[in-house]
Order: structure tokens, then sequence, then C-alpha cells
């Protein structure tokens, strides 16, 4: 590795040919005098969102103070070494659909952001499925009868969706159709959260999993995450980056950019209080190593604690009603179980879903797939194997040697390796590593919002401090909000990773309480972009789908009518179809040949109209582009100036 001195010097230098994003000023003005009245930022928090606000503001010129309650920086996205192996908490994959959060990501890690292959399976019932799903791979793991019970379940929900969309499992299952919620969703989510998919809201698989199903997941099987000129879907990302000493390396590199820079991390330092005045806050108490309490001006806060804590934690308290709304506001624990493995390769996976109800280990993650350089000896591998639970339960409290115990059996009856080949194991729990979307927790949270908003000086940023399960890089987006904030740049950072998708996909009756976090966002890509957006392409595996459903109801609808009335002056007429349908003929036999040929049918012909359609419209689209690329603005569209930047 590295000397650190170097680290540092390299992640300072600006990007490659690029200009800083808006809020990152060039090398020549980072260290400029603040403006009169600036002011001191103390920031709580030293994981992703906290860190990122600190290298922002540190960069700006601001005075700024970083205080992190634990003795390692990175919060759930650390690393940790055990025994010269690094062990990733929950496993986190360097993909973004926001340019600036890449270009900080390349600015700072350089040539340690690496390139790696993503694959993932799903264990069930005995075998291992393939994810992001293959047909091939499914039906043979399944078998010809359950697949078919899936095919139908789908096709049921598609006719049939229920309309009241308010829980995970009814949402999963528009989507999917039922069987395959209950094969390849159910177990594993409720490993997850502890309780019944009844019981969690939409708003999470919404968020999680938005813009996939069961149609999508097939077409990227056959054509690739971005076939046919789509964008890529997020859960099905076959490549990602990924820091070579695992995704703490990140964070301690920021925390060393920020120090340089005059914004000091505090660890082992907690917040226990917050003074304000019912409109700002004056400063706050943190208690340090020493067990001693001292108190910090500050002039702003951004924090990326718990929203529940920092609301018991304020000063004077609020009302009785918000405090109350803050304690029912959850989170779900998580440990992980660490092994090295003396064996060279265990599996070819980044990591493995368990939805087999037999063990209570959700996921296993092999770090050596991440990157080579979690390893140290080439000889060995490294696991871990991930626990959802709570504080306070069973499993939590079990002692690590109960745990490794544990572990090292699960690992073998899924049939990784055998008890054996351990070699030594490591035990890290992680407190308050997801907020709980159940079906109450959107009330409580606005409670919250609503009276935190009359604090103008003050930022929830993170997955914690907005109660969001936001993947890291929305938590670092929600951070450069805040910091910009500061600076008198006014953004909203509850309106990260709220596009209007997510609010599209809930079909049932919504919050509108949630719905006033969405405002008006620049369409991504530009001209191009907003013109794709309003010559949507048609979907060809939906489309083909539909004519074939369609063909084939037809077809049954018509040939059951013949058979159980009395019409036989029709039937030689629909007997004429056997002449396209080979094999058709009006009987319960014929009818069976005939609904496979309608729908296969049908869905070709569905899929070549989709196909021309969506052909002529890029045509379109390109002389539209040509004759536009002349002009600086868009009157010929709407008579009026309009910003296409």
């Amino acid at each position: 590795m590295r000397p650190q001195a170097d680290a540092v010097a390299h992640a300072s230098q600006p990007l490659r040919g690029e200009q800083d994003p808006p809020g990152f000023p060039s090398d020549a003005a980072r260290r400029p005098t603040p403006p009169p009245g600036g002011g001191r930022t103390a920031i709580v928090g030293a994981g992703p969102a906290g860190l990122t606000a600190a290298v922002t503001l540190a960069r700006l010129g601001r005075e700024a103070v970083v205080f992190e309650a634990d003795d390692q920086v990175g919060g759930i996205s650390r690393t940790v070494v055990f025994r010269g192996c690094r062990l990733d908490i929950g496993g986190h994959r360097f993909f973004t659909k926001v340019p600036e959060i890449e270009r900080l990501w390349h600015d700072i890690l350089g040539d340690d952001l690496i390139v790696r292959p993503r694959m993932s399976r799903i264990y069930y019932g005995g075998k291992f499925f393939d994810y992001p799903l293959r047909p091939v791979n499914a039906l043979r793991g399944l078998g010809v009868v359950e697949a078919v019970r899936v095919l139908a379940s789908y096709v049921h929900a598609q006719l049939f969706p229920v309309a009241d969309e308010r829980t995970f499992d009814v949402w999963v299952s528009n989507r999917f159709g039922r069987r395959l919620f209950e094969v390849f969703f159910k177990t594993y989510t409720e490993k997850v959260w502890g309780m019944p998919c009844s019981e969690i809201s939409a708003a999470w698989a919404a968020q999680r999993i938005k813009n996939l199903d069961l149609m999508t997941a097939l077409r990227n099987a056959v054509l690739g995450s971005a076939g046919a000129g789509r964008p890529a879907v997020t859960s099905l990302i076959e490549r990602f980056h990924y820091p070579r000493l695992g995704p703490g390396m990140m964070w301690e590199r920021c925390r060393d950019l920020a120090a340089a820079d005059g914004v000091p991390t505090h660890l082992r330092t907690r917040v226990v209080r917050v003074l304000h005045d019912g409109g700002r806050v004056s400063a706050i108490d943190v208690v340090g190593p020493d067990g001693a309490t001292r108190r910090e001006p500050c002039d702003m806060l951004i924090s990326s604690m718990p929203v529940g804590e920092l609301v018991r934690a304020m000063d004077p308290p609020p009302p009785v009603e918000v405090l109350e709304a803050a304690g029912k506001l959850r989170h779900r624990d998580f440990l992980i179980v660490a092994l090295i493995v003396d064996r060279d390769q265990l599996f070819p996976d980044n990591w493995i879903y368990v939805h087999a109800p037999e063990v209570h280990v959700g996921r296993v993650q092999n770090f050596k797939n991440w990157s080579p350089d979690m390893v140290d000896d080439p000889n060995v591998s490294f696991i871990g194997l991930e626990y959802f639970t709570n504080q306070g339960d069973a499993l939590w409290q079990r002692s690590d040697e109960d745990l490794i115990a544990l572990g090292t059996s699960e690992a073998a009856t899924i049939g990784l390796f055998s008890p054996g080949e351990v070699r030594a194991g490591t035990v890290v729990r992680m407190p308050r590593a997801y907020p709980v979307y159940d079906g109450e927790y959107q009330e409580h949270l606005q409670i919250l919002r609503t009276w935190l908003d009359r604090i103008d000086n003050l930022f929830t940023v993170g997955r914690n401090g907005l109660h969001r399960y936001n993947n890291q890089d929305h938590s670092m987006l929600t951070a450069l909000y805040a910091a910009r904030s500061v600076t008198g740049v006014r953004l909203d950072v509850w309106t990260v990773n709220e596009e209007e998708s997510f609010h599209e996909e809930i079909r049932g009756e919504a919050d509108e309480r949630v719905r006033d976090r969405l405002t008006p966002m620049p369409v991504e890509g530009g001209l191009d972009g907003l013109l794709r957006e309003a010559f949507a392409e048609y979907d060809e595996m939906a489309l083909g789908g539909a004519f074939g459903i369609a063909a084939a109801a037809l077809l049954v609808l018509a040939t059951a009518l013949l058979l159980w009335g009395p019409h036989d002056g029709f039937v030689p007429m629909l007997s004429l179809l056997g002449h396209y349908l080979f094999g058709y003929e009006v009987s319960w036999p014929g009818l069976l040949v005939g609904f496979v040929e309608a729908a296969v049918g049908g869905f070709a012909v569905g899929w070549v109209v989709a196909r021309l359609i969506n052909r002529l419209t890029a045509m379109f689209l390109r002389d539209l582009e040509r004759r536009l690329a002349t002009l600086t603005t868009l009157e010929a569209l709407d008579g009026g100036r309009v910003d296409a930047r």
C-alpha cells in the first residue's frame, strides 16, 4: 500500500480532464478565506454522508469539525481488518447514476478504484439460482411444474393486480406473481426485517427494486442489462467499481483529506445534547474518550445520527407527540461472522442470497471476489455470513465463539465448505444498520420532519439521518446538498432518491405527505434525455406478452363458448384457424395446442410491432435532434426560451 502522504496528495489532484462538480472549486481556490458570517459547521457522524460533507466544506474553505461516536470512520461502509484479511460490512458496490458522485469517487481514490465483475446467486431448496434471473437456469432449478406455476401466477397478477398496493408482499406479487414472491422474496425479506412481508411498507420495495419486474428481469437475461438501448436497471448491474482495499479505504482517505484542509475528525466522541432556541442550533454537547462532557459551539449542524436520537437530544425538548414519534421509528441491527477458510477459492460469487428457511444466515459474501487484495494470503479465502437481528434478542446476545460455530455449521449446511477447513473467525456487530419501513414509519417521520424544518441551520443527511434505506451514493448526495446549503445555496436533501419513478410505482393510495417531497429536477442527459423522455420506447417484451396473452385468451374464450353452447354454425368457420395454427381444432385437446401457438404467435406479432414503432421513433428523434442542434433555445417547440443544459 502506498504511503499515506502520497495517497492524500494523489487524491487532491483535479479530475482527469474534467471540471470539478458544482461546489468543488479548483485546487487554486480550495482554501479561500471564509466569507464574513460563514461560521463553524459541526458534523455528526463520520460515515459516507458525514465525511462527504466534511470534504466538501474543507474544499470550500469552510470551518467545520466532525464528531464520531465509534473508534473507526466509515459507519456501515467501514472496512474491518482481521489477521491480514479485510471484510466489508454489508457489501458496497460503487455504482451510481449520479455523475457528480462518480467523479468524486475517482477524484479521491484514483487508480485504487478498480472495476469488478458482479456475480451473485440465490440459494433455495438445496440449489443455486443465478441472480439476475436466467430463464434456463431457473427452469432447470425449479422444474417444469414449478416453472408453469410461476408463469401462471405472473399472468394472473398482470390480469388481476391488487389495487391496494401499500405492503411489500402485494407490491412484489403485482410485478412478479405471487408464486415467485413466495419462492424468491418472502423468506429472505422476512429474515432481513424480522417481520411478515404483509407488515413491511411497499415504499421499501419501490425504492430498492424500482423499475424492475419479471419481464424486465427476463429481458435483461436475454438481451443484457442494457439491451435494446435501454438504461441498465440498478439491481441488475453486471460490473461495478470497488476500492482496492474495501470501502473503508474511501472514508479513511476522506478523513485525511478533510484534516489536511483543516476539518478534523474526533473519534469516540458522542453527541448527547443539541442546544437550540426553536429556530437555530447554537451548540452541541459531546462526550469524549475520557468521559468528560464539553460544549462545542456551531453556526450550522449537519447530522447523520439516527433522526429519532437527534430529536431526543434536542434541548429544550420538542413537544410530547414529536418525542413519541421519534421513539416509534425502528431500526434493524446486523452482525457478520467472518471466517478465514483454508482454501484458495470457495465459490465464484461476490455474494449469495440465502433464501432457505432452515438456516438463519441471510447472505454470504466472498471478500476475495470483491477485490483480490482483500485477502493477504492467496491460499485462503475470507467469507462473511450476514445475520439480521435486533439488539437484545437471543442471536445478538450469543457469544462470539457461539456465533462462529453457528456460521461454520450453516456454511457447511449450504455446502460451501467443511467445518474442518475454518482456520479462524471473528464477529462484527453493527447496531441500527437498517431503518425499518413498517406500515407507520411515514406518519412518524413526517411528524419529525415538520418539527425539524423549523430549525433553519440544521440538516439531516444519510441513511439514518433521513430514516431512508439509501445506497451509499444517495447518502453522499444528501451530504453534498447539505454542504452547499451551508454556503447559501438552499437544496432540499429530502428530494434525493425521491425521483418521480418512485412515486409512479405506488399503484395504491399513497400518502400525500410523502409526495410533497417531490420537487422538479433536471432531466438527466440534457436535451437528448428530454427528447427520449418525451418519446419513450415501447417495451418489446411487454407488448409481445400483452399480444400473446390477448391472442391466447380470445382463442380460449371463443373455443370454450363453441364447446359449451349451441353454436354449431360457427364451428366450421373457427376451424379454419387450423390452417394457421398447426393441430388446432374445436376440441379440448385442440384448444391446448392452439393456446400455446396463439400465445407464441401473438408474442411475436407484438414484439415486431413494438420493434418497428421503436425504429420509426428513433429515426424521427435523430432527425429532430439534427434540426435542434442548430438552435440555441427551444423556441421552435414552446415559443419561449428554455435552458437545455
